[in-house]
């Protein structure tokens, strides 16, 4: 599925569920805009980049939810390129931004009290004469700058300028993000959870009973920005991209980056689920996540099985 494909498919959700069409920001656009982080990524592909939008605005709703999903639809690795037995499979690393779209879809089916926003960060990170290189220092939505040292490190630099936009152009109060973004995640809470890392521990906690609920398991890392953002320390940028020991924390450290760009102080509620494991199934994908987010914020619908479902948030 190219990015093309995805940005059709998800045209077709919004017409079938009769809302404004999506707002697309894509290619040029991205760097005009200031999205360093998608355009870096997908500018070497034949396809553009996009972030994708989508909308549903509940009639006399204040609360603003937002999920963001990373959706890289072809992950080479870049410069920094994959060994052949790794690079298989990466046609799924488009995992979180299907989940996203796919819980949309059923969570407005199920009128939503709040208004939601669906947030598709799309690209192809392919290796081209337009790659980008490690080395190479990019500023994201945040204004933040990052230092590339690793070009497979790739999907915090899209998830960060989703939850950006979310905050700054939605305006949501709530953001989660959905991504398969580390294989050390599989090493943390194996096949079957998810890991998750949020700064509300009510957040967490619904979260973590929504997956006993759904059989979309999910289980916390440790939320210590304290001790662990360091790893991201760079001597010519705000930031590098990677993290400096591979053996500290890496699922922990990976959130910790997109949330520094929605900013530490955020006053909202974030929530951080890397599913990299838990989307697959052998070669198959598993639809991790639809579940997850649909129960997590049944309390939220008119759905009388997903308020029943659905913990305290």
């Amino acid at each position: 599925m190219s990015v093309d494909s995805f940005i059709e498919e998800a045209c077709k959700v919004a017409k079938e569920l009769d809302i404004p069409e999506p707002t697309i920001i894509r290619g040029e656009e991205l760097k005009a805009r200031g999205m360093g982080g998608i355009y870096g990524v997908g500018r070497a592909a034949a396809c553009p980049p996009a972030l994708v939008s989508l909308s549903y605005r509940a009639p006399g709703a204040a609360d603003n939810v937002a999920w963001v999903g990373k959706g890289i639809v072809y992950d080479t690795g870049g410069l920094s390129i994959k060994a052949r037995t790794s690079m298989v499979g990466m046609k799924g690393d488009c995992g979180g931004a299907a989940a996203v779209l796919a819980a949309f879809a059923l969570a407005v089916k199920a009128r939503p009290t709040v208004n939601l926003h669906a947030v598709l960060c799309l690209a192809e990170n392919a290796v081209g004469p337009l790659a980008t290189r490690p080395d190479d220092i990019h500023t994201l939505y945040s204004g933040r700058t990052v230092e590339i040292n690793n070009t497979d490190a790739e999907g915090r630099l899209v998830l960060s300028d989703g939850v950006v936009y979310a905050s700054r152009d939605l305006k949501a109060d709530t953001i989660v993000d959905v991504a398969t973004l580390t294989g050390a995640q599989g090493t943390a809470t194996g096949k079957y959870h998810a890991a998750i890392i949020s700064n509300s521990a009510r957040l967490e906690s619904a979260c973590v009973t929504a997956g006993l609920r759904t059989g979309d398991l999910a289980h916390p890392l440790p939320f210590a920005p304290e001790l662990h953002f360091t790893e991201f320390t760079s001597c010519v940028a705000d930031m590098k991209n990677s993290v400096a020991d591979r053996n500290n924390a890496q699922p922990s450290c990976a959130g910790l980056f997109v949330l520094s760009h929605l900013g530490f102080d955020f006053p909202g509620r974030w929530l951080h689920v890397d599913m990299a494991a838990p989307a697959h199934c052998g070669e198959r994908a598993t639809g991790y996540g639809v579940s997850l987010l649909c129960v997590l914020f049944g309390s939220r619908t008119h759905s009388r099985l997903l308020r029943a479902l659905a913990p305290q948030l």
